[in-house]
């Protein structure tokens, strides 16, 4: 059985509940034991690096020297997270910045949607599928924060990612090409400059509008919540916000439970029902 640590981060504990909840269903269904962190903290983002470099590579170090002692590859589920665990094992190594615990920046640290594209991974995904999400009409979203910096994410493809897109046609959904998949959604921004989030989100939700989707597919608690909370104000777009892990979760599951998608604001079961996927 394969093992990997776990790094779930803090919008997993609230917001998205729900992501954790379909990431355990998942992960389990595939024969993946996921090893959570102990005594885990949070990596710091988005306030650490705006405020203190140093503050910016020690919080995920500590994290990064927990995993190490379990020995196990890190999979973070979490954009932001990811990002920064990526960040401060980058300049750890480097030798710029010397934090508490000790850190050999040997383990890879994997986003989960880079982890589950795998080839080998894919083909599992394949055989477990019980129920195909044929003709179901998806643009996948990433955002800035999983692909970029290329230097420290490791993604070659940061303008025109695929690992979303592999992962939702492996489950049988119609996957739309299109241009805004990596564009910043401005979300971090939100507090100080609503006026630049609200351009930024709308621009987005209207493209993929545009081009016929039905859906968002997203790996990033943050992104999806600002697609999804944005369209409470503009009931015309009604796009479906969905967690790709919540998809696969579909896909797996002999019988669907609409609870599963009740802290949604657009609800996307309507949709499913149309689709025959959901009963």
């Amino acid at each position: 059985m394969t093992r990997v640590s776990y790094y779930p981060g803090c919008s997993l504990e609230g917001m998205a509940n729900d992501y954790a909840r379909s990431i355990e269903a998942v992960f389990e269904d595939l024969g993946i034991t996921l090893v959570e962190i102990e005594d885990w903290s949070c990596c710091g983002s988005t306030a650490a690096h705006s405020l203190s470099e140093m503050m910016s590579v020690a919080l995920p170090a500590r994290n990064l020297a927990a995993a190490e002692k379990l020995g196990l590859d890190i999979v973070s589920p979490c954009a932001m997270c990811f990002n920064r665990l990526r960040f401060s094992q980058n300049m750890l190594q480097k030798g710029l910045f010397d934090v508490p615990w000790t850190v050999s920046g040997d383990l890879r640290v994997h986003d989960m949607t880079r982890f589950l594209a795998e080839p080998d991974m894919l083909r599992k995904i394949q055989k477990r599928i019980i129920r195909p999400l044929k003709g179901l009409r998806l643009v996948c979203y990433y955002g800035c924060q999983m692909v970029r910096p290329p230097k420290i994410t490791g993604y070659r493809d940061y303008e025109n990612p695929q690992t979303l897109d592999r992962l939702t046609r492996a489950v049988g959904a119609d996957v739309i090409d299109w241009s805004y998949k990596a564009t910043c959604c401005g979300a971090s921004i939100g507090i100080g400059r609503k006026d630049i989030q609200t351009t930024l989100t709308e621009r987005i939700l209207l493209k993929a509008v545009q081009t016929g989707a039905e859906a968002v597919v997203v790996a990033c608690a943050l992104c999806q919540s600002n697609l999804d909370i944005f369209q409470h104000n503009h009931p015309e777009i009604a796009l479906p916000v969905f967690y790709f892990t919540e998809l696969l979760r579909l896909a797996f599951a002999a019988e669907t439970k609409a609870r599963w998608f009740k802290k949604h604001f657009v609800d996307p079961v309507p949709l499913l029902a149309r689709k025959g996927l959901i009963v």
